[in-house]
């Protein structure tokens, strides 16, 4: 039979491995031998961490192990510490050659760090494969450290400031660490690190629907799904904020078993859906896999609260904060937009070819929206301050969220 030929099989083959890992009937031991000798077992990344070298034994998952696994109906309330403890945690980035990650180390120094380079096959920290986007380093992580986790594990992306972060927070990865609650992901087991629901909530895919959405999702997220969680049956509904940034307590991480997040490794490995796909689909799987559960959209003002404390004084504090950010943003774009005509009509005169269709922008509107901007700068910042300082009190915080709480409690 021809290589041809034969490619169709050996893909069959490969997805029949993996749905019988996740349904606990095959030793992940045992997977199929593929020229990449790190499959189905831990990468070789003993420097996470200053640990040793020894790998990891993956022994037959037990019935007891499969059903601790939180991949389905669960119920779930982390013990927190008592007040003033603390709380091991660590940062597990992922970047590129390109992307500069210095302002860990700068701007947090006290933070363990494992920061992944996926396209340096000689950095101390890489993954088997470029692929997946952050997926490939978050699973190599836990398969990695399954034994030997910190209280909290944070996952981000490389980029300090990003829209992906929380705007409030001035898309600021590093005021977002800062103001973490380990309180919170500890109870929760599970935090998304973006609290604003756009894009992401309430209501993001639906793999049943037969129209196609914006980006295709939905079909290959039908039909991946019955491959990656064999035993549940696909969700109408699944959402979550985007963007793939959370963070995750040691028991709710060990609550899966380590099996499942090596076959589910070894279906990134093996799968033909593409790079950029494979990473969009799990952008929103994330918190079924920690949670059970296919949707998770906390109200905004909680997550503010209770995990970052910021507390607006509920709802519709925040939605005020909120609409102050859409107004600032409506402003920027104006900005903009006359700084790109003013531009192109200097640049027009400098090359002594002005023509009547280029319309010069109104004189002095510029100054107007700087004020504007600066207005609802001074605003929102009164305002964040305030909430900054009202989430010191963990009274505050439990009132928000609706958590009970007597005087002693700690967050």
């Amino acid at each position: 039979m021809t290589p041809r030929r034969l490619a169709p099989l050996a893909a069959l083959a490969a997805l029949l491995v993996t749905a019988l890992m996740l349904r606990g009937l095959l030793d992940p031991r045992q997977s199929v031998e593929l020229p990449d000798a790190s499959l189905s077992r831990p990468t070789p990344m003993s420097e996470i961490g200053g640990g040793g070298g020894s790998k990891l034994h993956f022994p037959r998952p037990s019935n007891a192990s499969m059903q601790k696994s939180v991949t389905g109906s669960v119920s779930w309330s982390g013990t927190v510490k008592p007040p003033g403890s603390n709380y091991t945690r660590m940062l597990v980035v992922a970047s590129t050659k390109a992307e500069d990650t210095t302002w860990v180390k700068k701007e947090l120094p006290g933070l363990e760090a494992a920061i992944y380079v996926v396209d340096n096959p000689q950095a101390p920290l890489h993954p088997p494969l470029n692929k997946g986007h952050e997926l490939m380093v978050f699973l190599s992580f836990i398969i990695d450290r399954y034994d030997r986790l910190p209280d909290i594990v944070i996952f981000l992306h490389a980029h300090r400031f990003s829209y992906h972060n929380n705007e409030i927070q001035g898309a600021d990865a590093v005021k977002m660490i800062k103001a973490l609650s380990s309180e919170r992901v500890t109870r929760e087991g599970y935090m998304n690190l973006r609290c604003t629901w756009d894009p992401g909530c309430p209501a993001h895919l639906h793999p049943l629907a037969k129209e196609l959405d914006f980006h295709h999702m939905q079909p290959i997220m039908a039909e991946q799904w019955t491959i990656l969680f064999p035993d549940a049956a696909i969700p109408e509904t699944i959402a979550q904020p985007c963007c793939s940034q959370f963070a995750v307590s040691r028991e709710r991480i060990r609550s899966v078993p380590l099996y499942k997040f090596i076959a589910w490794r070894d279906w990134l490995l093996r799968t033909p859906v593409t790079d950029y796909y494979s990473g969009r689909l799990w952008e929103y799987l994330w918190q079924y896999v920690f949670t059970g559960k296919s949707v998770v959209c906390p109200q905004p003002h909680i997550c503010y609260c209770d995990g970052f404390g910021l507390c607006f004084e509920g709802e519709q504090g925040y939605k005020e904060v909120d609409e102050l950010l859409l107004r600032r943003g409506e402003v920027q774009r104006q900005l903009e937009e006359w700084e790109q005509r003013a531009a192109a009509v200097r640049k027009a005169k400098e090359a002594g070819a002005i023509s009547k269709e280029l319309e010069a922008p109104e004189k002095g509107r510029d100054t107007y929206l700087l004020g504007q901007r600066d207005a609802l700068n001074r605003e929102i910042d009164v305002r964040t301050e305030t909430a900054r300082q009202k989430g010191k009190d963990p009274a505050v915080r439990a009132k928000e969220v609706g958590r009970a709480w007597q005087t002693g409690d700690g967050f």
